[in-house]
């Protein structure tokens, strides 16, 4: 019987397995991969004492730490999925991916999420050449650039404020009649002179060279097609949360996201708690998810040792 096993190894998952070890909790680390949704990050520079990595080196650097406490508290599963997750009398059991399984008294969903890719054509062979998931990690490479915004929520709005600080123009284009962000914020975003709006359109194609010079969008009512100049594609369209494995077992949003008590992390089963992408925290960033993880672990710490 494990004290805790933790599911995934972006940054909130990774803080949890470091501050697990450090609390001599018997755990299993499961998890595909190091570094989460940023290991494709071509920069960066946000990560508190590191002015700037790149996403791979990332991922490597928060392996490394990982694994600097390895060994009889705490044992990692690198490669490895977990399969399903089932309540049992004493916990949880979880079993994995090809065989195997684990008893357990307590669970940390970490799973995360991936962004919602744009499906048009040219969208997968620029993606890294001018198309960009991050606004948060890239803006500052597209400096003095006429760039575009795909998506009308609050996440387009707010990948629009990062960057107009760096842009000559930016266009944010959405597919609805009317915008779905937050009134304050896009009257905010849209008074900037170097903001313009579209409405009502599809993304018809992304074009370029070696890289992204331009898109082509459609007018729904119209049909009329119109290129717009650019050379970089923010794409904001919603993410899809990785929480098929606990699907019916903990409480869900109708997005599919991990509903938690943001105070400790605790989802709706008891010994259950969740960090990162994969919770309905309202904001998706790697020190955000990191802090959840760790804040977690000493829950968790606190209900198995100190209760």
């Amino acid at each position: 019987m494990y004290d805790l096993v933790i599911v995934g190894g972006g940054p909130a998952g990774a803080s949890a397995g470091v501050y697990a070890a450090r609390k001599k909790l018997k755990t299993i680390f499961i998890t595909k991969d190091f570094g989460g949704q940023s290991i494709v990050a071509h920069d960066i520079q946000n990560w508190l004492g590191v002015p700037s990595i790149s996403g791979g080196d990332f991922g490597k650097m928060v392996r490394e730490h990982v694994f600097s406490y390895a060994g009889d508290v705490l044992e990692i599963k690198e490669g490895k999925h977990a399969e399903s997750i089932k309540k049992t009398a004493d916990g949880f059991n979880v079993r994995m991916e090809g065989g195997g399984e684990y008893e357990t008294l307590t669970v940390l969903i970490c799973t995360g999420g991936k962004r919602r890719k744009l499906n048009v054509p040219g969208a997968d062979r620029f993606e890294h050449k001018g198309i960009t998931y991050c606004a948060t990690c890239d803006a500052p490479l597209f400096s003095g650039q006429n760039l575009a915004v795909i998506g009308g929520g609050n996440a387009g709005f707010g990948t629009a404020s990062q960057l107009i600080p760096y842009a000559d123009r930016i266009t944010i284009i959405d597919c609805g009649k009317q915008f779905m962000a937050d009134p304050l914020r896009m009257e905010e975003v849209l008074k900037d002179p170097k903001v313009n709006a579209v409405q009502n359109v599809d993304i018809k194609e992304i074009i370029g060279d070696k890289m992204v010079n331009g898109l082509i969008y459609e007018d729904k009512d119209t049909s009329e097609q119109t290129k717009l100049e650019v050379t970089g594609v923010f794409v904001e369209i919603g993410m899809i949360p990785a929480t098929d494995l606990v699907k019916g077992l903990v409480e869900q949003n109708e997005r599919g996201y991990i509903i938690v008590d943001h105070r400790n992390q605790r989802t709706s089963t008891e010994g259950i708690w969740a960090a990162g992408d994969c919770t309905d925290s309202l904001y998706k960033q790697n020190i955000i998810a990191a802090g959840a993880g760790a804040k977690a672990l000493e829950d968790i710490y606190h209900k198995l040792k100190l209760s």
